[in-house]
């Protein structure tokens, strides 16, 4: 497996990845995937790391990015993160290797301060990978969510960059 920057070549897997989460998981709030377009631009113009895994044939295992927390200026210094592995990748560390690039890079960042995450509850392997990661849960919101006919409960984690 190879960690690399993220391109708008690798749009249309990140679009399947995301796709299939979105419609099967509580892992995000969407109800289904954006377009391979949308991702391409979202890629483009993000200021924020983005990376990729594949596979040695190069076929894409998962992705993680982060993103701006809020839109108030002052919110400047902390970016909200997420990582997404394919499900047939899942379990072989792709998420981790993923995550431990991305944390180096945004540790590396100057200007940022704070890593921040929602975890949907129940997730076992997001919680288990954020500790791992060095995040420490914040707080709870309770039925924040609907989707898949039932209310969630989602648990946000920060982790402080160096």
């Amino acid at each position: 497996m190879r960690i690399e920057r993220a391109t708008p070549e690798h749009a249309a897997a990140i679009a399947a990845v995301y796709d299939e989460a979105a419609r099967t998981t509580p892992a995000t709030f969407d109800l289904e995937g954006h377009a391979p377009q949308w991702w391409a631009d979202a890629i483009a113009a993000n200021d924020y790391p983005f990376h990729v895994a594949l596979d040695p044939g190069g076929e894409l295992l998962g992705f993680a990015r982060a993103g701006m927390h809020k839109v108030k200026p002052a919110y400047s210094t902390t970016c909200e993160t997420s990582v997404y592995v394919a499900h047939s990748a899942r379990g072989r560390g792709v998420g981790r290797a993923l995550y431990d690039a991305l944390l180096a890079d945004l540790d590396a960042a100057p200007d940022l301060l704070l890593a921040v995450g929602g975890i949907t509850e129940p997730n076992p392997a997001s919680v288990a990978l954020h500790l791992a990661c060095g995040f420490t849960p914040v707080g709870t919101f309770h039925d924040v969510g609907r989707k898949l006919g039932r209310t969630w409960d989602v648990t946000w984690y920060e982790r402080r960059l160096t």
